[in-house]
């Protein structure tokens, strides 16, 4: 049973007065069977909600109840919005908005929902960064969050991978995103909007510039673009690998899921050993190698030849550097081993 759930219907009946079951199922996205069992437990917490017979009945409540979100300021409010995220909450500096916000929401709730709520935030944690990663600072996310909320313009420094790498920006600020536990800015600057990640704002000064943003922009829109793009852009080329049983289970751990899903499409058998040969995306040479060398000897590059010289050049530098003669040590590594 979903706390949240059984909100969102007392405040629909509040705000929308009577309403029929499948109305309620339909704005709740569930069944009306649920709909049902989700009244029925608004009634048990003691909220009164009554059934109307007849054509025109349906779901209401009694006159004159109301349930209030009462005393609370705007940046509580805003921070109601990270109530189940501590940490992203942290970042934009709403950690303690975030605390009060979610005590005068409890403390707004009727009994039985205020005990299924504290039940529900006892049992879930959100963890945003992957595993293997130090949480990234932000010491300019802050800036930004303000800059974006009250529309004002701001001059940041920013260091970006190509030459030159320090350039000076203002940027209006169109939105927030968290990606993996990585902070990106959606702005738009002097020609075009794009997208920065918030680590690489080495300073942020906030303007005097007030800026509204376009009509009907959509952020989650925007960023589905935006992915979509970025990984059309990523991967120009491809390779022709063999992989042995092991490297297909490790692979998860070791590169991208495209890459995954690609081998998953394209593996045919190759031998009796279980090695396969599939086709993958790649980035650069110099990319796709470092990130096939992380699967070792279970791994084979077919083609392009420059892959597979870049493959065969790193190992012999490797193999150099650990004093193997040539001609030793490549054999592959026995399953289990």
């Amino acid at each position: 049973m979903s706390a949240g759930r059984l909100l969102s219907l007392l405040l629909l009946l509040q705000s929308r007065g009577r309403m029929p079951a499948r109305g309620i199922a339909d704005e709740l996205g569930v069944s009306v069977r649920t709909a049902y069992r989700d009244l029925a437990r608004l009634q048990a917490a003691g909220v009164p909600v009554y059934a109307e017979q007849g054509r025109a009945g349906g779901y209401r409540l009694l006159d004159g109840y109301r349930t209030r979100l009462t005393g609370m300021s705007e940046g509580e409010a805003r921070a109601l919005f990270f109530a189940g995220l501590p940490g992203p909450a942290a970042d934009l500096g709403l950690a303690a908005e975030v605390t009060a916000a979610r005590l005068k929401l409890l403390a707004a709730l009727p009994t039985g929902l205020r005990e299924e709520a504290a039940r529900t935030a006892a049992v879930f944690h959100l963890d945003a960064p992957g595993w293997y990663r130090e949480p990234e600072p932000t010491p300019r996310l802050p800036v930004l969050v303000d800059a974006l909320l009250t529309r004002r313009a701001v001059d940041v420094r920013y260091r970006r991978w190509r030459a030159p790498q320090e350039v000076a920006r203002r940027l209006r600020p169109y939105g927030l995103v968290l990606k993996s536990g990585t902070w990106y800015l959606v702005a738009a600057g002097e020609s075009r909007i794009a997208t920065y990640r918030v680590t690489q704002v080495l300073d942020a000064v906030p303007s005097d510039e007030r800026f509204d943003r376009p009509h009907g922009f959509d952020l989650g829109a925007y960023w589905t673009s935006y992915l979509d793009d970025f990984q059309a852009r990523r991967h120009t080329g491809t390779a022709t690998v063999r992989l042995s049983p092991r490297g297909r289970r490790r692979l998860p751990d070791n590169v991208p899921a495209e890459v995954v899903r690609a081998v998953e499409a394209t593996a045919t058998p190759v031998g009796d050993d279980g090695w396969v040969e599939a086709v993958i995306p790649t980035e650069s040479t110099d990319h796709a190698c470092g990130e096939l060398l992380r699967l070792g000897v279970d791994v084979e590059v077919v083609a392009p030849a420059e892959l597979r010289e870049a493959m065969a050049a790193t190992v012999g530098v490797l193999a150099r550097a650990y004093g193997v003669p040539s001609g030793r040590g490549a054999h592959p590594v026995a399953e289990g081993s």
